[in-house]
């Protein structure tokens, strides 16, 4: 397949180098310098070649803030069955994009991001494909997917952000106030270190990319949830009642219980 990628992220060249064994795969970035030379791939110089590279699959790997504008501008570059794809983490306004576009779509979203995940062995990873996709587009990246025996979960668009507010808004935000309350000083403590290595590898990602998530129209629903529980905690307390912290432990250990 001709595959033409746009952004070369983290993301954007992991799939430039997986893709490119089998595929014959065209590449721009609107930061030249950041498209580096690979074997057997073509780095585009100007958006304008991506006209004479007829792409059959464009997959825009920008951050979500330019994914929609991006899109907008390469279209008229595009043949009419090119088949569009976007990976965005929040999808947004994308749905409403696609309606609009009149063009083939396949919105997948992998839940391995380079910080955390070793990219050579994903088999215990996640990867979402959007049900309101092409067929063709989803039959594409389940094979895909499923050649390193990556989980495929398949959601709608709107299922999907409220999904990602639960699956990374939780988390994230989590961290991040453990981060906020964290000084330079070493301290003894093997959960704290284990906390504060999750901390710093969710600081080494795009600052956009974190905004993207905690963007999310549905993360104010898990912002309450924290607050209500840390309030519930604080109440316990205060008042030292050891009877209410252990009823509180064993529903955490509910909740976490595999």
């Amino acid at each position: 397949m001709n595959i033409c990628i746009l952004g070369t992220g983290k993301m954007g060249s992991w799939l430039v180098k997986l893709l490119s064994s089998d595929h014959a795969v065209s590449v721009y970035d609107s930061v030249p310098s950041k498209a580096q030379p690979i074997d057997g791939v073509r780095v585009l110089s100007d958006i304008e070649q991506i006209r004479t590279s007829s792409p059959q699959l464009l997959i825009n790997s920008v951050s979500l803030q330019n994914t929609v504008a991006n899109f907008r501008t390469v279209l008229p570059l595009l043949p009419k069955d090119c088949l569009l794809c976007d990976i965005a983490s929040v999808k947004g306004t994308l749905p409403a994009f696609y309606r609009e576009a009149g063009f083939r779509f396949v919105s997948v979203h992998p839940m391995f991001g380079p910080t955390f995940a070793d990219l050579n062995e994903l088999s215990k990873q996640n990867a979402v494909i959007i049900s309101d996709s092409d067929g063709e587009g989803k039959d594409f990246f389940r094979q895909l997917f499923g050649r390193f025996g990556v989980n495929v979960f398949e959601y709608s668009f709107s299922e999907h952000d409220v999904m990602m507010a639960y699956s990374l808004t939780l988390p994230f935000v989590s961290s991040m106030v453990f981060a906020s309350c964290v000084s330079a000083e070493t301290v003894p403590g093997t959960t704290f270190k284990h906390h504060l290595e999750v901390a710093r590898g969710l600081l080494s990602e795009d600052d956009f990319l974190l905004s993207e998530i905690i963007f999310n129209p549905h993360s104010l629903a898990q912002l309450e949830k924290i607050s209500g529980r840390l309030n519930f905690l604080w109440h316990i307390i205060r008042n030292r009642d050891t009877g209410e912290a252990i009823r509180f432990f064993e529903g955490l250990r509910k909740n976490v219980r595999e």
